[in-house]
Formats: structure tokens, sequence, C-alpha cells
């Protein structure tokens, strides 16, 4: 954003200047009606739908811009300073710890991932020591490392970090990652393009919130009507991608989003999200309180929350009623 004009108007810069002043103020007013999202990612197939969600709203009356972020821990803390109005990712942890007033109001995807490793690792016990590289510190994929060496009892020796899925696979195939935690899309890609050198390990069988829509709780509050054009958005393209998940690339095409990307990658949308609803990464749901119970339960297994679970409760960490709002409007 332009910063303000300062200084005093002079008398030889006239009609011309006021004028230039107004039209500042106006771009100015125009950038605050934003909604600011922070994204601890890129735009890419699996984050594409959010995207889509925001500009479906944006059709609606509430316009947004979109910073990303390499880190989730940056975008969450984005949120946190004032800087964004809302965050995408996953901030039970930082909640818990720092108090910040923090509130979840959607669950965008699930912890569906995978664990991959080079074939000399035959199973877990042979990770016991070894090195493993995750999307970023106290995210998902290093819960999922905690529990899965917690339930096999290992300890992994460094750990790396490397954000993106793609990003991983790419070290991977490189011989500069023998082993990490992956998406469902990268997955794939990785045992079509390499199933001779690399396979998947017993991962985790309940899958907890990954990428969540979350905002402070006074912002929210302040700012409902946005925030309810926002969430029943999401809701409404998360049931829409259960009964047919090819509306994610239609609705890609329409708006001519991910244009840069090669042929292969956009034709391959159709398909992720197909596999992607029925793995159940984005539940229709979009949340409760069962759900966040049972994501107090995965986050505490992982040490990323202190329990006991029993303790934490779900109004700390959800702020329910602008979902039950969208449900009651799209009448589910």
């Amino acid at each position: 954003m332009m910063k303000p004009l300062g200084g005093r108007l002079s008398a030889m810069v006239g009609a011309a200047a006021v004028a230039a002043a107004l039209m500042f103020g106006s771009l100015e007013a125009q950038a605050q009606n934003k909604v600011r999202i922070a994204l601890g990612d890129v735009l890419s197939t699996e984050t594409l739908a959010m995207v889509i969600a925001l500009e479906r709203a944006k059709e609606k009356g509430v316009d947004y811009q979109v910073t990303h972020f390499s880190k989730e821990d940056l975008a969450i803390q984005a949120v946190i300073n004032g800087q964004a109005d809302l965050g995408i990712g996953t901030p039970y942890a930082v909640v818990q710890k720092s108090k910040a007033p923090l509130r979840v109001l959607f669950q965008g995807t699930r912890l569906v991932f995978f664990p991959v490793a080079d074939k000399s690792y035959k199973s877990w016990k042979d990770m016991n020591g070894q090195p493993i590289t995750f999307h970023a510190r106290a995210t998902g994929t290093e819960a999922i490392g905690n529990i899965i060496a917690k339930r096999e009892g290992i300890q992994f020796g460094e750990r790396s970090y490397v954000p993106g899925s793609e990003n991983r696979i790419i070290g991977m195939m490189k011989g500069q990652i023998k082993a990490t935690v992956v998406d469902l899309a990268n997955k794939n890609l990785l045992l079509e393009k390499a199933g001779d050198r690399f396979h998947v390990l017993p991962g985790v069988s309940e899958p907890a919130s990954d990428e969540t829509l979350f905002g402070q709780i006074e912002w929210i509050k302040k700012n409902e009507k946005q925030v309810d054009v926002i969430v029943t958005e999401f809701l409404r393209l998360w049931q829409e991608m259960a009964a047919n998940p090819a509306v994610v690339e239609q609705e890609r095409a329409k708006r001519k989003l991910m244009a840069d990307q090669p042929k292969e990658v956009l034709e391959g949308i159709t398909k992720f999200y197909t596999m992607a609803t029925k793995e159940g990464v984005y539940a229709p749901t979009g949340g409760n309180a069962e759900i966040a119970k049972a994501d107090f339960e995965f986050y505490t297994e992982a040490g990323q929350m202190q329990g006991p679970v029993a303790e934490l409760k779900v109004e700390d960490f959800w702020y329910l009623a602008p979902l039950e709002r969208a449900r009651k409007a799209l009448g589910s």
C-alpha cells in the first residue's frame, strides 16, 4: 500500500494536485476494503480449490488479496501481527502456547499424507537414527512423523525442512532426500516416475486437520458479513467437489487460474481432486466440535499441543458460528 502524502499542498500545485490526492485516497480506501489472506504455500493443484472459493466470494462482493509465504508459521504470524486478516494453516500450537486470539473457521484439508522412503529402508525400524525431511517445523508433516516414531519406538536422526511436497520429491529424485512425508499428488508422481527406487511406508490412519481457514476473533466478529460470505463459498465448493470433483478444473478454466502451469499439470487436476475427495483430503463438512476434539488428540499425541485432551475447549480454538450459518444458508 502507498504511504500517505506528506507535506502541505502548495498553491502552485492547484486543482491537479487536489484531484490526484482525492484519487489516491480512493485507491487507499479500496485496498483497505480487501480481505488480506496469508497463505503459507504457493498456488498449486492442492491449494487451487481455496483460491476458487475466494474468487467466488469476490463475485459475491468480498474482494481479497493473497500473500504467499514460504513457511506456514510466517503466515500465522502475519495474522497475529495484523498484517493479514485471515490465514490458511494450522494454528493450534501457536494458539495454545502464545494465547494468540486466533480461531479456526473452516477445515480446508486433512492430513492425508504419505511417508515415502528409499527402498533401502524396508520398514520404519530401518529409519531409526536416519535423517528425514518435513515441510516445516511444527507442521502437519512433522506431526505425522512424531506420531509414527512414537508408535514404532524409533528416533529419527537429523531433521531437515523443505517447504512444498513437490520440492521434496525433486530432492528425492536427485538423491538429496531419502525419506519424507508428501501429499497425495506428489506421492503418486514419485511412484509413477521412480517406483523402482522408492516406496510408501505405513502412515497415520486417522487424518487430522491440515490447512484451516482462521483469523483473529476480534476481526472476525467486526467483519461478520465478509466472513460469512467466504465461509459459505468454501463450504459450497467443498460440497460440490464431493459430488463432482471435476468442478475444480471447470472453475479454474473459467477464471484462467494457473495458466502458466505445464499442460500435464492442468490435465491432472480432475484426477487429483477425484482421488483427494475419495481419500478424504477435502472433507465436505467444513468442521465441527467433534473434528476439533479429534485434532486435539492428534496434535497432542504428536507433541505439538499439551494435554490432557479432555481439558482443551473447542471454543478456545474454533469459532463455529459462521460455519453454522453457512450450513443453514446452503440447507445442509
